[in-house]
């Protein structure tokens, strides 16, 4: 991440690696733009794996075999993705309409119990921006799989649904969310990332003030 935002940080971040996770993510939101802030994000995903498997899971598997992908895909999150989301379960979930199966959404969903990263940012802006649209584009974009991310900012859960492609509706509801009521930044990020001037030409936002 620090690679990918060209943060002066990396050399001073802190020994606890979630804590410099968290500060790095900071960083990104207030020094972008919310579409670059996504960009970026998507970039560090694609980081992560091979270029053998992005150029070849849509045809291998998401095309021909889109059951057994998401299926796959929900217990490879399951199993890399708890040290940064927390607690998770494998679950049930909807798929896309023209899916037939009527079992087909049996246990390719993923439940997020309390999301840790969502936690410990306390912020919406980031959930949506670091997270929730650059993961979604990323599985849809690069893996060839639709996903469909929702987080509840009451409870913290957020539920993957593989299979499901997202919609108009779902996207507006996550970036309508009004600003939490902790957010470190007191909605800086928020008005940062919805006002017409967001190519970030404002000081840093006041959440890095109190790094």
């Amino acid at each position: 991440m620090a690679e990918q935002i060209g943060s002066e940080y990396d050399s001073d971040l802190p020994d606890d690696d979630y804590k410099g996770l968290m500060e790095l993510a900071g960083t990104m939101n207030a020094k972008y733009s919310k579409v670059d802030v996504q960009r970026l994000s998507q970039n560090i995903l694609k980081s992560l794996f091979p270029d053998f498997i992005l150029g070849n899971f849509g045809w291998m598997f998401a095309k021909p075999f889109p059951i057994f992908s998401a299926k796959m895909n929900a217990g490879a999150t399951f199993v890399a993705g708890t040290w940064l989301m927390g607690e998770c379960e494998i679950n049930d979930c909807k798929v896309d309409g023209d899916i037939d199966d009527e079992k087909s959404g049996i246990n390719q969903g993923l439940l997020v119990k309390r999301c840790r990263f969502l936690e410990e940012s306390g912020c919406a802006s980031v959930c949506v921006n670091s997270c929730k649209i650059p993961t979604q584009n990323f599985f849809m974009e690069d893996m060839k799989l639709p996903l469909t991310m929702e987080p509840n900012y009451e409870t913290y859960e957020c539920q993957f649904s593989f299979g499901l492609t997202p919609t108009e509706e779902d996207e507006r509801q996550a970036t309508d969310t009004p600003c939490l009521s902790r957010c470190p930044s007191a909605g800086g990020l928020r008005r940062k990332h919805t006002s017409p001037q967001s190519q970030c030409q404002s000081s840093v936002c006041p959440q890095m003030q109190n790094r």
